[in-house]
């Protein structure tokens, strides 16, 4: 993965567990099996989760990164660890752009302080 992405830091080779640390957010990768498993914590806050569960069914049908809860908000991906380098590199990119998502509704809602009772949502 890291060499697939660019990363400037060498990973040794075996390595099953590592964490990149990519324009200030921490994502973790882990192989297991033909596996590989790309992790976000998105906030600890566990208020925020009633919000963020409301977004979770739109962006189903726009990304592949699956939400949950684990002593704090997750983002979280799988694709196939034996993949090539350029699936790999864009698998890698997707799962960035959807933290991004994520994290930026995070923020704006809590600059603007905004309550569940004040978003409207379609759910599920």
């Amino acid at each position: 993965m890291a060499a697939a992405i660019g990363y400037p830091e060498t990973v040794s080779d075996g390595v099953r567990s590592f964490v990149f640390a990519v324009d200030g957010v921490e994502v973790k990768a882990e192989e297991s099996d033909a596996t590989l498993t790309l992790s976000c914590v998105l906030t600890g806050d566990e208020s925020a989760l009633p919000r963020l569960a409301g977004y979770a069914a739109g962006r189903m049908l726009k990304e592949n990164a699956t939400l949950s809860w684990d002593s704090g908000a997750i983002l979280w991906q799988e694709a196939d660890a034996h993949a090539g380098d350029r699936a790999l590199a864009r698998f890698f990119e997707d799962f960035m752009n959807s933290c991004d998502w994520w994290l930026a509704r995070i923020d704006a809602e809590a600059a603007q302080g905004t309550s569940p009772d004040d978003i409207m949502m379609i759910r599920p």
